[in-house]
């Protein structure tokens, strides 16, 4: 909370807190890692993926890896272990475990072990074992812990100790400027559409149609249509109007016009003045220049959609939720249930399941429209309903409340999907 050589009060809440954000999220990321990478059998046998053939999400965490190296050696330096160490929290919360983890989860427990899942493994363990030697020196025993135990599992030729490793060095051939810039964008977007889900108590897993976001150039287009897929097309979703304030002093007389071209704008002249700071217009026959500080450029919510805007990044959520999409969201809060549920009653990550659902028509609509789906994320061989559950698990979400079974999958021939 405050620099080592100022006064500060003992605040057991405060360790508490730091304990939690970041020992914790870094144990956790470190024990997805550590699960994944036993299963697979990874022990860093494999050569180096050239930089150039790693994932953009791969080439993204190493930039900022390298980034974050250049940071703490200069706060180490300068005596900041508070900046330094603000640093590696950032990183780990925000970056590795918020950003990278959940975005490639599905890289590490799906396809055969081919160049990109190696890819995946090899990033992640250099991204834990470099945050073990930038916070060895203010977090000793944990990080020589997590060092150890990264080795343990690998044929990495190491120190048998943190401490006696060689400080990080900074590598600029891994800086990718631009990367982390689109990145950061994505990451804005991101926070954005969650903030309106929340705004509008819409759970994550429920999906929704779209975002649109409104651009002023097709460079900017281009950078945000390369991060995110889910960014369908242009719309405008901006409102511009008068200030009357302004306008006075400088058109006098002519201010009621002014205003009545102001109100014409379409979305090209709002994106020109937005660029620009400037656009020419004609009034009474007479060119003349209206400048930004002349207008108020504002968003509004249209119907249907909800719109918020940050760091120059206005984002316009479809909140439409219709029949299929709602059954989408119903399947992915039962493959929530059955994960939970999983892993409560100890089964094995890879190992295949049999589950029966008792009779629920709701329940049953949306489970036929994403059979698919269901059976491919919780590992589900067999699938069925039957009216009634005497032994099962109770599980409610939304309007549904229904008893589910779950075994270890037989492999039996005479088993139907009675789906």
């Amino acid at each position: 909370n405050t620099n080592p050589w100022d006064n500060l009060k003992f605040d057991s809440n405060g360790i508490a807190e730091v304990r939690n954000k970041f020992f914790g999220t870094l144990y956790n990321t470190y024990s997805f890692f550590s699960l994944y990478a036993n299963l697979d059998n990874f022990k860093y046998e494999e050569a180096d993926i050239p930089l150039k053939k790693r994932s953009e999400i791969d080439r993204w965490i190493l930039s900022e890896l390298h980034t974050l190296i250049k940071k703490v050696d200069a706060y180490y330096t300068d005596y900041e272990p508070t900046k330094a160490t603000r640093s590696i929290s950032e990183f780990v919360q925000e970056n590795l475990s918020n950003w990278f983890v959940r975005l490639s989860r599905r890289r590490f427990w799906k396809g055969s072990y081919q160049e990109d899942k190696i890819s995946a493994y090899q990033t992640l363990y250099t991204c834990l074992i470099t945050i073990a030697k930038l916070s060895a020196p203010v977090a000793p025993f944990f990080m020589d812990r997590l060092y150890s135990d990264l080795l343990q599992g690998t044929i990495k030729s190491e120190e048998i100790s943190v401490h006696l490793s060689n400080f990080p060095k900074y590598d600029s051939s891994y800086v990718d400027s631009a990367l982390e810039h689109k990145m950061q964008k994505a990451q804005t977007i991101s926070s954005l559409v969650l903030s309106l889900r929340q705004r509008e108590k819409i759970k994550v897993r429920q999906p929704l149609q779209k975002i649109i976001i409104p651009v002023l150039d097709k460079a900017q287009r281009d950078e945000i249509l390369a991060v995110s897929e889910l960014i369908k097309s242009e719309v405008n979703v901006k409102k511009i109007k008068p200030d009357f304030k302004k306008l006075g002093p400088h058109f006098g007389k002519e201010m009621k016009k002014v205003a009545q071209i102001i109100d014409s704008f379409g979305q090209e002249e709002i994106s020109k003045i937005e660029k620009e700071g400037e656009i020419n217009i004609s009034v009474n026959e007479k060119n003349t220049t209206l400048w930004i500080d002349d207008v108020i450029i504002s968003s509004q919510d249209i119907e249907g959609w909800l719109v918020a805007n940050s760091e120059g990044i206005t984002v316009a959520l479809d909140i439409t939720i219709t029949p299929e999409l709602k059954n989408e969201g119903i399947a992915r809060e039962l493959v929530n249930r059955i994960q939970n549920i999983r892993k409560d009653s100890g089964f094995e990550v890879m190992d295949k399941v049999e589950i029966t659902l008792q009779e629920n028509t709701k329940l049953r609509t949306a489970v036929n429209q994403n059979i698919d789906y269901i059976k491919r994320e919780t590992l589900t061989e067999v699938l069925q309903f039957e009216k009634k559950i005497s032994k099962g698990i109770e599980i409610a979400f939304e309007d549904i409340a229904t008893k589910l079974s779950i075994k270890k999958f037989r492999n039996d021939t005479r088993l139907k999907n009675k789906i």
